[in-house]
């Protein structure tokens, strides 16, 4: 075996000089526009427009989650749903609802 190299103990620095003072992360900004890009339009956000079918379909979905916290049950079955449109739509609008949503349910499970 060869022989060990003799270890020498580190020598100590001064504290001062081992660390530099802390910098200043730069803060996020503004970004200006580029002095060419100015002439362009600027593109303005289209508005959604919440139509009165995706309204329906919103407070139905409301309405049956809601029922289904009641009942302390944690999905929303077809029952909740069904409830939910009879409590939304008037008279016979719901009872109309409600036989096209079981056809329809009945017509997807049978395929």
């Amino acid at each position: 075996m060869a022989p060990k190299a003799e270890k020498k103990p580190a020598e100590k620095k001064p504290a001062a000089a081992e660390k530099a003072p802390a910098e200043k992360k730069p803060r996020a900004e503004k970004k200006l526009p580029k002095e060419g890009a100015g002439d362009k339009k600027k593109k303005r956000a289209k508005k959604s427009v919440e139509t009165y079918k995706i309204y329906i379909f919103k407070v139905l979905k409301q309405e049956s989650s809601r029922l289904a916290r009641y009942n302390k049950k944690p999905t929303i079955t077809s029952r909740e749903i069904q409830t939910a449109v009879r409590l939304v739509l008037p008279g016979e609008l719901a009872k109309h609802a409600v036989s096209e949503g079981t056809k329809a349910v009945t017509k997807f499970t049978s395929s």
